[in-house]
């Protein structure tokens, strides 16, 4: 129950809480950490067009492939070198130095784009890095700002900024490339990464003290440096670690789901392009507006999730509950695929999947990390987030190029091979819900005097 009375609201707190359940006083940070993830997605997205022009330019469909496989040996060399980062630093500076790096490799890779070297694959496995290693950041940054009462309520809509930011920036990039070409769309992009330093600043600062989670000291003095400090930290932890399961199962079911997508947009498209009277539609004609259209659906769907209904459902059935939703779309999809393996289907549980992935599951995974002491939050997500997500891509390649080689696996047993996943996602969700709920219902929700350690 909010004690705060309505008088006490300002204006842009009664438009917010048309949106989530605000505290008096939260208005500020909230729009700051909001702003924030919209402007750190709108950056990405700027650059993806930028990585698959240079890369596919360069090295093609199959480097690209390797590439992917890359940013995972480099994470597991990068995580060691956070974990000696993080000591001695304030969140606000880690932040602050993380997220200007970042920004000044782009003016690194302008400088070399413009003297012809060829960067695609370098810069291609950098930004699959960075997309990881920034998010995982953020959202450590937010789940030490606020205790775990307020990130419930304030996460679902500090989320729908990344949602909105990919929305817009992957529109805005049609317009600017245009007009500032591929290298000054690294420019603009690292502009943008160094507003997102100013508006962390301010979100820090703005936070009210009965919101507020730990403060704001020197991180990680009294741990003992260690090369694989991240990895021990996740490896001795068993609420980490089933969090870790539930990070691998998700991306390995998703991308595969995505092979399977793309195996039935082709063989859609081959049949459009044989009914077309015209005979002016090509293949990769249909296959830009199949994919466009996949992915409206799936944007405005997610947007719609994380301003109307997170709140709700975490109100509902608890966040607890709403780590479930996932898992029992992809069992209930990919089983509907495995007997009806036709485009129209393989399509909506797609869309279904990926939507609710990208608001339901996204917000709630980060709302895990809550409760947990503030080195678990940094380095423990961290590496979570970045090395164990890339590690999902190439144990998804495996579980294809197994299927296909050895097994001749079709559409149905993909779908049948993501049945058998999703099953073990749910039982690995319900672990984390009775691990998470040990530690948050019974002694309060205060995260400073009551993480999971």
């Amino acid at each position: 129950m909010n004690t705060s009375s309505n008088s006490q609201y300002s204006a842009y707190e009664r438009v917010l809480s048309l949106f989530a359940k605000i505290h008096a006083g939260e208005g500020r940070s909230v729009i700051f950490l909001f702003l924030n993830s919209f402007f750190l997605l709108f950056a990405y997205y700027l650059l993806k067009p930028v990585r698959e022009a240079l890369v596919l330019a360069e090295g093609g469909a199959e480097v690209r492939s390797y590439a992917v496989a890359a940013q995972a040996i480099l994470l597991l060399l990068a995580i060691p070198l956070y974990g000696l980062l993080f000591r001695g630093k304030r969140r606000l500076e880690l932040l602050r130095v993380i997220t200007l790096f970042f920004a000044s490799n782009l003016l690194v890779f302008c400088v070399l784009g413009l003297l012809h070297v060829n960067i695609g694959i370098p810069f291609f496995i950098w930004l699959g890095i960075l997309s990881v290693t920034l998010v995982a950041q953020f959202w450590a940054f937010a789940a030490d700002l606020y205790n775990v009462e307020a990130g419930h309520r304030l996460f679902a809509l500090i989320a729908a900024g990344s949602t909105l930011g990919a929305l817009v920036g992957s529109e805005v990039t049609k317009l600017l490339l245009a007009y500032f070409g591929t290298y000054g769309m690294m420019l603009v992009a690292a502009a943008v990464m160094a507003l997102t330093v100013v508006l962390s600043d301010h979100a820090n600062r703005s936070v009210p003290e009965q919101s507020r989670g730990a403060k704001d000291e020197v991180m990680g003095l009294d741990t003992q440096a260690s090369i694989l400090q991240g990895f021990s930290i996740v490896a001795k932890d068993r609420y980490l670690l089933l969090i870790t399961a539930f990070v691998l199962l998700l991306n390995c079911i998703n991308s595969t789901g995505e092979f399977i997508l793309a195996k039935v947009v082709i063989e859609r498209a081959e049949a459009l392009v044989l009914a077309d009277a015209t005979q002016h539609l090509t293949k990769s004609a249909a296959i830009g507006t199949l994919y466009g259209d996949f992915y409206f659906w799936v944007n405005l769907i997610t947007l719609f999730l994380q301003l109307f209904m997170v709140r709700r459902i975490w109100q509902l059935i608890g966040i607890r509950g709403a780590l479930l939703i996932s898992p029992f779309i992809a069992f209930v999809g990919y089983g509907l695929v495995a007997l009806v393996p036709v485009f129209a289907i393989v399509r909506w549980v797609k869309i279904a999947e990926n939507s609710s992935d990208y608001s339901i599951q996204s917000t709630t995974r980060h709302a895990l990390f809550l409760p947990v002491s503030r080195v678990k939050k940094y380095q423990g997500k961290t590496c979570i987030d970045t090395f164990f997500w890339r590690l999902g891509d190439l144990i998804q390649a495996l579980v294809v190029y197994v299927g296909l080689n050895v097994f001749d696996f079709g559409i149905k047993h993909f779908a049948l091979v993501n049945c058998v996943l999703s099953a073990l996602w749910i039982i690995v969700a319900v672990q984390i819900d009775l691990m998470y709920r040990r530690h948050t219902l019974p002694r309060g929700a205060d995260t400073e005097h009551d993480p999971i350690e």
